[in-house]
């Protein structure tokens, strides 16, 4: 049937719900577009700026000088795994300190595989409700029960657990953090998640994709002291501070074990790039052994917070300041002069962000100098002058 058909018997037109979609999100200017970099780099997640870097650059050529393939040719379990993915897991383990490693293409593909296989039916998850939309893509493929809890608030954690088994739960507890949370900043309460967690005989799932590379010993994260226990699984992301792509999967050995047999987002995936692996393990190794890269970053970071703060905006001791607006057109009003000026700032806005919170995002990076820094703030406090 076509177009012309559809429409004579009463039908609307192809996509026409779709279109109606789009249009009330840009009514209340919240249509997302793809628009290309450009201005000086207050967006983007690559806060050592190894992205570009001619390190990992040199150590492609290296890889591929040495005969590591582009593609893998297939998922791991046929013929796809290749040395290059077997060398990264092992090297990533011993780096994190945990048991094994287990690496997916991304980190959504991560997440949602972690969500959707390892907790079982007549499980609880106890989540922190600004975890990521890949953690609750993986919990709704899943078949335990969940909960969402107060922001960083261990005692809400602590209430939920205690009503799942007044209730009657048996189950496995599984409690889900991010260490760093990417829109506000903020680090999660490890430490008193951690006795929750020792407590109820649950697992403790950390997604460290802001805090690896940044925070920690040797940057190996904010969660680095306990992702050697046994309770403890965490999520490091590759295509942020460490610059590559693809995300590790880090805990005991029996959890990498389930996850190739049982998570279906592995199994039916071809294998990631074996040049991207080697990158990847070009990109630990800097990390591990160029401590000046992470002490440039925090040299911009106080600078931002002291010049961003008197602007009003959030200051949480981390890489990632958001400038609250609230206004959902004003937040992209204020973006749009930003970059207009050269500084290629983003706005975010619901549902992204709870309603009512549209902010500026200002990533600090070392794509960055400090001079620039105290540019954009200038430029910001012309834009919300003016707005």
């Amino acid at each position: 049937m076509n177009q012309t058909d559809a429409i004579a018997i009463g039908l609307p037109p192809v996509f026409s719900a779709q279109a109606e979609d789009l249009a009330r999100l840009a009514a209340q200017s919240r249509q997302r577009r793809l628009i290309p970099e450009t201005g000086i780099d207050f967006a983007s997640n690559d806060y050592l700026g190894l992205g570009r870097s001619g390190l990992l650059v040199d150590a492609a050529r290296a890889a591929l000088d040495r005969g590591v393939p582009v593609g893998s040719g297939g998922s791991r379990l046929l013929r796809g795994n290749c040395d290059e993915h077997e060398a990264l897991e092992a090297e990533a383990a011993t780096f994190f300190g945990s048991e094994s490693a287990l690496w997916f293409a991304t980190g959504y593909a991560a997440n949602s595989a972690l969500f959707s296989t390892l907790p079982q039916r007549g499980d609880l998850i106890v989540h922190d409700e600004l975890v990521h939309a890949s953690a609750h893509e993986g919990m709704k493929l899943g078949r335990a029960e969940t909960v969402s809890v107060r922001h960083n608030d261990p005692d809400a954690f602590e209430l939920a657990i205690r009503r799942y088994r007044a209730d009657g739960g048996t189950g496995r507890v599984w409690l889900a953090v991010e260490s760093l949370y990417s829109m506000d900043g903020d680090r999660a309460p490890l430490d008193a998640l951690t006795t929750i967690a020792d407590r109820h005989d649950a697992v403790l799932l950390i997604d460290e994709a802001h805090a690896t590379g940044v925070f920690g010993i040797n940057g190996r994260g904010l969660a680095d002291t306990i992702s050697g226990r046994e309770n403890v699984i965490t999520l490091r992301t590759c295509g942020k501070a460490l610059g590559c792509e693809g995300a590790l999967v880090c805990g005991p050995a029996v959890v990498k074990d389930f996850l190739v047999n049982r998570g279906r987002g592995f199994i039916f995936s071809t294998a990631p790039s074996p040049l991207m692996a080697a990158v990847v393990r070009a990109s630990l190794e800097i990390v591990r052994t160029r401590p000046e890269l992470r002490e440039a970053l925090w040299q911009r970071v106080r600078h931002a917070e002291t010049l961003l703060g008197l602007l009003g905006a959030q200051i949480a001791g981390s890489q990632i300041i958001p400038l609250i607006i609230g206004s959902d057109e004003r937040t992209m009003q204020l973006a749009g002069a930003l970059q207009a000026a050269g500084f290629d700032v983003r706005g975010i806005r619901p549902p992204t962000v709870p309603n009512g919170t549209a902010r500026l995002r200002i990533s600090i990076t070392l794509n960055a100098s400090l001079g620039q820094i105290g540019d954009l703030a200038a430029a910001l406090a012309e834009a919300t002058a003016k707005a």
